[in-house]
């Protein structure tokens, strides 16, 4: 990464840190992945059971295998043959101590954002598991609510074509609007604040462009 852009995503990390705290969630600052790797690590307990939702993020930092080591109970959507299996694994996760997973967009106001084609992700970070862990690149901050859905309208595409749906935006590469079963775009979530179960919510902004 240029020197110009890693500055400018320790500024904005570090304001959105500063953002989320203040509307209630436990938000830290992390340098780069590695740092914020050991982060979950050090702050999830052995022996807890972890699910996960879907990040690229996550998937490059290796917490797939870390997870799968026998130091955790996890749910691991990626070891199922079918897409039934998974969703039965998806139902599963919903009892997790953890939920581990990345996030569309964070917006200035605070406002965690997803957007889902089954669903398991943005509703096991409204309610489920005990405690939620989003880790986020400075990438994904947004001004607003509008810039939010149309940062997901704009990663659309490619996150179809990263997990093999057939839809037009993956044709394409860009947002169709497609009403199909095969949409990646069926459920969305807005975590307003974090304030009704204080400690629910951990969030670490790595001040790099990361993930989708």
């Amino acid at each position: 990464m240029h020197w110009a852009r890693k500055w400018q995503c320790q500024q904005i990390a570090k304001e959105i840190v500063d953002i989320l705290n203040e509307k209630g969630y436990t938000a830290r600052y992390a340098e780069n992945c590695d740092e914020a790797k050991q982060m979950i690590i050090d702050t999830i307990p052995e022996g807890s059971s972890i699910a996960m939702g879907g990040s690229v993020t996550l998937g490059d930092m290796g917490m797939v295998e870390v997870f799968r080591s026998d130091k955790y109970r996890f749910y691991d959507r990626y070891a199922t043959g079918s897409y039934e299996e998974c969703y039965q694994v998806y139902r599963e996760s919903m009892m997790a101590d953890w939920l581990v997973t990345g996030s569309n967009a964070i917006t200035r106001d605070g406002e965690i954002v997803n957007t889902d084609s089954s669903g398991n992700r943005a509703g096991g970070i409204i309610f489920g598991p005990d405690k939620v862990m989003i880790v986020v690149g400075a990438n994904k901050v947004v001004d607003d609510l509008p810039a939010a859905f149309d940062r997901i309208k704009q990663i659309a595409p490619a996150n179809a074509k990263r997990i093999g749906h057939r839809t037009p935006c993956a044709v394409t590469g860009k947002c169709e609007m497609c009403e199909i079963q095969q949409s990646v775009c069926n459920a969305t979530s807005i975590i307003h604040n974090g304030r009704k179960h204080p400690g629910r919510f951990n969030v670490i902004v790595i001040a790099e462009d990361v993930g989708f």
